[in-house]
């Protein structure tokens, strides 16, 4: 790659390396300039820029990026659309993150343009956790160097693998002295059975018995004859001292095996690792009666995502194990295993689907039919296949036909009973009806049906309001087009429009926040552009080659 500044003349077709203002338009940083971008820095009094030319064997950041993590991704894990030479995995499962530490240790290593940042090993997920991302530093990378991070990714199992929670049955025995309380039992019946929800389990049985070691054999032996679970855990009056003590003995006696006792974590550190048959027995610290986090999740996680778990990597649970809160840091810690991280962006869909169709003759626009289904469902389906946390469909011009066109798919309608007032009275209603906590809001236009799903994961892999990315727009061919994508932040004031001019007003007063996002390599590229509200619009759309 070639990297420094670059004279005009010789730009077009260049990377630019650093945003740029030039009349009232911002051009980002890595975007391809075209003759006309450079018509506005010439405009500007420049005679050059700092730009990127790729070589032969270069790749461009974005589809670097992209190969790697499709690579390095395993089961239970699904990747996001790269931008900006970044490409994000995302958990798809309630599970544990397994990776393989040495791996992508080496990838690391491989090139300083190349990174790969994760979450810690065996965090818990929940779908759309972001899990890792891999992100290309220059605008290019050497292909050798791509090809050697795939070829190292692939060469073994997958390094990156989102273990999913697997179904398992949970049988809890306590123990009791004669100044037991019966509150505590109680709260941690509630308090394991807490637990294995979560993990997609369930507490299927409690017993209770003196702390005594016959005693306690006796019922284990009961429990693991009757309908031996998966999980046998024995919570006792006393915690767990020495592999003499009861609960140990008393496993031993009902023809069980102690494997390990103790594990490097805190609080934890007097967990009792066992088996008899085909169950795991656990001898549970005093802290599993607490909600809070301690060892005792850990060695559950694995478990119940069938990881293996023995002597031996209880004993590397050390590094990162110190739970205990401390006065260093006093503010209470969460029942997680590990510290919230992003995940992919709430994402709210307005469909704005009550227009007249004032320009088509006397026809609605929504429901022509076009490959078998009403335009208006192509792109209700294109919304909801990216996977919106809601979406909102506006009718109005014969509502209840446009309704009948979408009917069975996961929609809430709103009705705008006057849609003469124009596009904004339609989105107005649209952004109201959207449930709260949600990070953006796209709005896809009815008369649309060229978008697809990719468009769509392509604007939310631009978002990054954090990186003055908060509004994203396609472009195709240099050209903005729909759907829209914008931060929540911005609702209250799309609110404030009035007219049919939709929230083409905050995209100008929030002009710096704006970003544009090609999509000219997409094979459906050019439906962001395409709108049906004409005769021959629709004569040209039923010309067009099926949709991919």
């Amino acid at each position: 790659m070639i990297f420094g500044p670059t004279p005009l003349e010789e730009a077009e077709g260049t990377i630019l390396a650093h945003a740029q203002a030039v009349a009232g338009k911002r051009l980002r940083k890595g975007a391809l300039l075209t003759a006309a971008d450079i018509a506005l820095l010439r405009d500007q009094g420049l005679d050059r820029v700092v730009a990127a030319r790729l070589e032969s064997g270069d790749l461009h950041e974005d589809i670097a990026a992209q190969r790697i993590a499709a690579a390095l991704q395993g089961p239970g894990l699904e990747a996001g659309e790269p931008f900006t030479g970044r490409a994000n995995l995302f958990s798809a499962v309630d599970g544990v993150l397994s990776l393989d530490r040495g791996r992508l240790d080496r990838l690391n290593g491989l090139h300083e343009g190349l990174t790969v940042a994760t979450l810690p090993p065996f965090a818990r997920l929940s779908p759309k956790r972001m899990v890792a991302t891999v992100k290309v530093i220059p605008f290019a990378l050497p292909e050798a160097v791509v090809a050697e991070a795939e070829a190292l990714a692939r060469a073994e199992e997958a390094p990156l693998v989102g273990a999913a929670f697997r179904p398992k049955r949970l049988v809890l025995v306590q123990t009791r002295l004669s100044d037991t309380a019966d509150k505590m039992l109680d709260k941690t019946v509630r308090v394991t059975a807490e637990r294995m929800a979560t993990l997609g389990g369930a507490l299927v049985a409690e017993r209770r018995c003196a702390h005594d070691a016959g005693e306690l054999a006796g019922v284990l032996s009961l429990v693991l004859a009757k309908d031996p679970p998966d999980i046998l855990a024995v919570a006792g009056a006393t915690a767990i001292v020495d592999r003499g003590d009861v609960i140990p003995e008393a496993l031993r006696l009902a023809g069980g095996v102690v494997q390990h006792l103790g594990m490097p974590v805190d609080p934890g550190n007097l967990l009792m690792l066992g088996v008899a048959g085909a169950t795991t027995v656990l001898g549970l610290p005093g802290c599993a009666r607490s909600p809070a986090m301690n060892g005792f999740d850990w060695v559950l996680d694995r478990f119940c995502a069938d990881l293996p778990v023995t002597g031996r990597e209880i004993m590397a649970m050390g590094v990162g194990g110190l739970l205990k809160e401390v006065a260093e840091r006093p503010r209470p810690r969460v029942a997680e295993s590990h510290p919230a991280v992003p995940g992919a962006p709430r994402v709210g869909v307005v469909l704005l689907a009550a227009g007249l169709s004032s320009r088509m003759g006397g026809a609605n626009k929504l429901l022509l039919d076009w490959r078998e289904k009403p335009l208006v469902a192509h792109v209700a389906d294109a919304a909801l296949a990216f996977g919106p946390v809601a979406a909102i469909a506006v009718v109005g011009h014969r509502g209840p036909e446009v309704r009948a066109a979408l009917e069975g798919r996961a929609l809430t309608f709103v009705e705008n009973p006057n849609p003469a007032r124009g596009l904004s009275s339609s989105l107005k209603l649209g952004l109201s009806a959207l449930p709260g906590g949600l990070d953006a809001v796209a709005v896809c236009l009815g008369d649309m049906p060229g978008i697809s799903p990719r468009i769509l994961k392509r604007l939310v892999a631009a978002f990054d309001p954090g990186e003055g990315r908060s509004i994203c727009l396609p472009t195709f061919g240099g050209k903005r087009g729909n759907p829209a994508l914008f931060d929540a932040r911005f609702i209250p004031e799309i609110l404030e429009v009035e007219g049919d001019m939709g929230a083409r007003p905050v995209i100008v007063a929030h002009g710096a926040e704006v970003v544009e996002v090609p999509v000219d390599a997409l094979a459906e590229g050019a439906g962001v552009l395409m709108d049906v509200d004409t005769p021959e619009a629709a004569a040209t759309l039923r010309g067009l080659k099926s949709q991919k």
